[in-house]
């Protein structure tokens, strides 16, 4: 067997272990990797994803790329999936529409100059947002989640409960640390959920823990460089929250059986139809 490969078998195999021992109540951050509509917008230049354009971006292609999201999200089965890079509400409700599962959405418009914004996919019996605030490259959802009850083997059975947290989605990493900064001055009791790109964030500085830093000191990652797996993005959880590791979910058909990379939509401006060069990451409350 090629290195290549085996490095794949292995993050797969490790990915399923990890996710077959995990408690239900899980959140996922997904970067789509510019998932636009076909219809030209009027505040920021997408012309390269229409018809006419550069990339030839054509109905087919986009319904080809949300029934793929959809089909990742519903093997995921987290009640909780943060996305980055849809470019507007009709792209979120068409991506919950073509989940299995009875997701409700929020999304909120970031006013970027590319367009992308953040969305929140939830079951509504678990999780219900009361706050929001939208920003600079990031989105903050404030709400209430709640723990179904649960039986463990050789365990007292533990009881449903409700606590308040705090997700900060973010995709610039100078915006984090000032994002969280503010948070945790302005509302003290919310315990934080921070998933995106946070590199510039001292975790312990802020009470939150990185629910992927044993997956990626292990070598593994979300998306593939020259050099390796690198793991781009985090979830940074509270350290008030009681948390299982992360990980990344890998499944063969998001990569590419020839390079080994997760497979994009598009590569150096050659439409592949894969679903993103970016691997979904994820965590579990306890």
């Amino acid at each position: 067997m090629s290195l290549r490969r085996l490095t794949i078998a292995l993050l797969l195999l490790l990915t399923a272990g990890s996710a077959l021992a995990q408690p239900r109540t899980g959140i996922a951050y997904w970067d789509l990797d510019h998932l636009y509509d076909t219809i030209p917008a009027r505040f920021y230049n997408d012309t390269d994803y229409t018809p006419g354009g550069r990339l030839q971006w054509d109905t087919e292609r986009y319904r080809r790329k949300i029934r793929n999201t959809a089909a990742v999200i519903d093997s995921m089965r987290l009640p909780l999936v943060a996305l980055w890079g849809v470019e507007n509400e009709a792209v979120v409700r068409d991506i919950a529409a073509a989940c299995e599962g009875g997701y409700s959405y929020l999304h909120r418009t970031l006013n970027s100059l590319d367009g992308m914004d953040f969305a929140l996919l939830y079951y509504g019996d678990l999780f219900a947002p009361g706050y929001d605030e939208p920003g600079r490259r990031y989105l903050y959802i404030e709400g209430t989640l709640r723990h179904p009850a649960r039986r463990t083997a050789g365990r007292a059975p533990q009881p449903a409960r409700t606590e308040t947290i705090g997700l900060v989605l973010c995709s610039d990493t100078r915006t984090a640390a000032w994002v969280v900064r503010d948070l945790r001055e302005e509302r003290p009791g919310v315990k934080l959920i921070v998933a995106g790109r946070s590199s510039s964030l001292d975790p312990a500085a802020y009470g939150l823990r990185d629910a992927l830093e044993r997956p990626a000191r292990l070598g593994r990652g979300n998306v593939r460089r020259r050099s390796g797996w690198l793991m781009r993005d985090r979830i940074l959880a509270d350290t008030a929250l009681r948390t299982s590791a992360g990980d990344v979910f890998a499944r063969r058909y998001l990569f590419d059986p020839k390079t080994g990379k997760p497979l994009p939509t598009y590569e150096k401006g050659h439409y592949r139809g894969g679903y993103g060069y970016a691997l979904p990451i994820f965590f579990y409350l306890e």
